[in-house]
């Protein structure tokens, strides 16, 4: 496959995912301007306004950043990417996920998630997360997922200082075996 769909849109009826565009900044601020969303992430201080701009200018160079829509209400709920594709090795990374939190705990996430990875193993044999040594949610609901922890990696994010990682892999096979919803 020569050329990836890194900013696919990807829909189930809750959530629609379309690429994110520059002048989504403010709606998409207007959920990652809340601390709390922040308090499990590496970097804390993403809901500050030159840090979260920062952070949203790394997501429009990455090629691969979606952003997150709740299908009932039309609003905005957050936003994931696809990153680092290796064609070698046919891998590529998802991570910098964030939800507005009155839709944590309500299978948002999840929904996301399985909706990139079906798309993913389109054209990959493996994902990769990076996900924040600090940020106990996240791992759990990716081992839901079938991931494996695999290793730890100092990540530096775009524009931030290195922080301490796990990373967590799934492949097609796994995925495909498990892929109830």
């Amino acid at each position: 496959m020569d050329k990836v769909n890194l900013q696919p849109v990807l829909e189930d009826e809750k959530i629609v995912a379309v690429p994110l565009q520059q002048d989504d900044f403010e709606r998409l601020y207007a959920v990652a301007s809340d601390p709390e969303i922040w308090a499990h992430h590496p970097n804390k201080n993403r809901y500050q306004r030159e840090v979260f701009q920062t952070f949203f200018e790394g997501a429009m160079q990455s090629g691969g950043a979606l952003l997150v829509t709740d299908r009932a209400s039309g609003n905005v709920i957050g936003s994931s990417r696809f990153y680092d594709w290796n064609p070698t090795d046919k891998s590529i990374l998802i991570g910098y996920t964030f939800f507005a939190k009155d839709h944590w705990g309500r299978g948002y996430n999840h929904r996301l998630k399985r909706l990139m990875l079906r798309h993913a193993f389109e054209f990959a044999e493996k994902v990769i997360f990076h996900i924040g040594a600090v940020n106990i949610p996240s791992q759990k609901s990716i081992v839901k997922i079938g991931a494996v922890k695999t290793g730890e990696q100092e990540v530096k994010y775009f524009g931030e200082v290195p922080k301490l990682n796990f990373v967590y892999e799934i492949t097609k096979s796994v995925f495909l075996e498990n892929d109830t919803h």
